[in-house]
């Protein structure tokens, strides 16, 4: 029968794990012990590569870690450059858009303004029409035969013109009775 460690015998064998771990140093190779299942050491072995593995990334970010933010930072800009243009078409297409349905609208508003004129004209002539109020064009027509008759009087004479007064027609003499003496 094979022993079975003790705590002071697992201590110390964890220990130098650890230290070796921490110094970034390959754990010793040790071979397994005989109580260890084949399984087990695989296991072990595959977790201490994954650790070198990240050791070693984590080493070659530290190094290249400069290099890699700059070339982050470039692409970053180049990448915002690109968004900019982007949303700035958009923009411009949806200012071009609402202008032109603002136009529409507003056509639409006049002619629908000019209708709505028209009504109202319309009614407040009936109105006017049936108050016995003349219409417009009748007084057009009022003012056109006004105008003709004002034509057939005769003119009075302009400041500019002399005017003729008509002779006084003589007055009839009178017979004067002679005396004779």
């Amino acid at each position: 029968m094979a022993k079975t460690p003790t705590k002071s015998t697992a201590a110390k064998t964890t220990r130098p794990a650890k230290a070796s771990a921490r110094s970034a140093k390959p754990a010793a190779t040790a071979a397994a012990t005989p109580a260890d299942p084949p399984l087990a050491g695989a296991i072990r072995d595959s977790a201490q590569q994954i650790w070198q593995a990240g050791l070693g990334a984590f080493n070659r970010a530290q190094a290249e870690g400069g290099k890699a933010f700059d070339a982050l930072v470039k692409e970053g800009v180049t990448l915002q450059r690109k968004s900019q243009t982007a949303a700035e078409e958009k923009i411009a297409a949806a200012t071009s858009k609402m202008s032109s349905l603002a136009s529409e609208l507003s056509a639409k508003a006049g002619g629908q303004w000019d209708r709505l004129e028209n009504i109202f004209e319309d009614r407040v002539a009936k109105a006017l029409h049936k108050l016995g109020v003349p219409l417009a064009s009748d007084l057009q027509a009022l003012v056109a035969r006004i105008d003709a008759l004002e034509q057939r009087l005769p003119q009075p004479p302009t400041a500019g013109s002399v005017a003729v007064k008509p002779k006084p027609k003589p007055a009839a003499r009178r017979a004067v009775k002679r005396r004779v003496s």
